[in-house]
């Protein structure tokens, strides 16, 4: 079995050559990702026996992930496992988290921080992650706890037919929605962070906002009929309402409502064009899937 250890790093060196040195025990291959490094990191990396592939600028998260899923493909991985390289993962985990893939049992296995009690995590990380987290289980199968841990497992059929395009940290959310959209079954298992303060080199709010954004936006891709039309069709049963109310009160009182009419407009006009926008991108998805496949 080839198990490959895949590490996306930006400015590591402190921490890359250890963690390296250490999978190398209990994987096939190590690969890193340098994503456009200042310091040492890459050197590190290949001469600890890593394979290192470059990237020349700083291209996000999202793209050391799809760099390592390609490298993997080519050196014909078993199994994939990404892990960070701040040193918060613990290496000893890793059996644990590609167990349920060893048994054939799932495509995707996510390490969650919050399967066990006194987790660690910050109040405020816990609170973003989950938010982000309820969003997306709004289109998974299976539903999560931690749907932004980066310790994850892959099989060979997810490295091969999942395409990944986001750069930054919203990666995590597409690779969960694109897996359940063409039917693979994902695990969560218990992992433990080793928390030496707060290493995020991401502001807390910035980095949240960017990744609900993202998640939404995958949302609206990959589910346009409920993300457009949904919201669509309750706005136009309210500008029906008031259309309704407005026609009543000016037969009534024999006086033209300008608030009531207002409103039964610009609810109907938006629930139309939420209406349009959820039949267009669905066609137009669904075409692109159809070119593509």
């Amino acid at each position: 079995m080839e198990l490959v250890v895949g590490i996306p790093a930006y400015n590591e060196e402190k921490t890359i050559g250890s963690i390296i040195i250490r999978l190398q025990k209990i994987a096939s291959k190590v690969i890193v990702c340098n994503d456009g490094s200042t310091d040492l990191t890459a050197e590190i990396a290949q001469r600890c026996g890593a394979i290192v592939v470059n990237h020349p600028k700083n291209l996000g998260y999202g793209a050391g992930i799809r760099s390592i899923f390609q490298k993997a493909g080519e050196i014909n991985a078993d199994i994939l496992v990404t892990f960070d390289a701040d040193g918060q993962h613990r290496i000893e985990d890793i059996q644990t988290v590609i167990e349920p893939i060893l048994k054939n049992e799932v495509d995707i296995v996510v390490g969650s921080r919050f399967l066990k009690e006194n987790d660690g995590v910050p109040e405020y990380r816990k609170f973003g992650i989950k938010v982000i987290t309820k969003v997306t289980n709004a289109t998974l199968s299976d539903k999560l706890t931690d749907s932004q841990s980066g310790f994850r497992a892959y099989n060979r059929k997810a490295l091969s037919d999942l395409a990944i395009s986001d750069y930054g940290m919203g990666v995590s959310t597409e690779i969960l929605i694109k897996a359940s959209n063409k039917g693979m079954k994902i695990a969560e298992v218990p992992i433990t962070i080793l928390y030496d303060g707060d290493t995020s080199t991401h502001h807390p709010v910035s980095h949240g906002v960017s990744v609900l954004f993202s998640t939404m936006k995958f949302i609206s891709i990959e589910h346009p009929l409920k993300f457009y039309g949904i919201p669509g069709i309750i706005l136009s049963a309210i500008g029906l309402f008031f259309v309704v109310w407005t026609i009543q009160y000016f037969s009534e009182v024999g006086d033209f409502p300008p608030v009531l009419a207002l409103i039964a407009i610009g609810a109907t006009l938006l629930g139309t064009i939420l209406i349009m926008t959820a039949i267009l991108l669905y066609t137009l998805v669904n075409v692109v899937r159809e070119r593509g496949g």
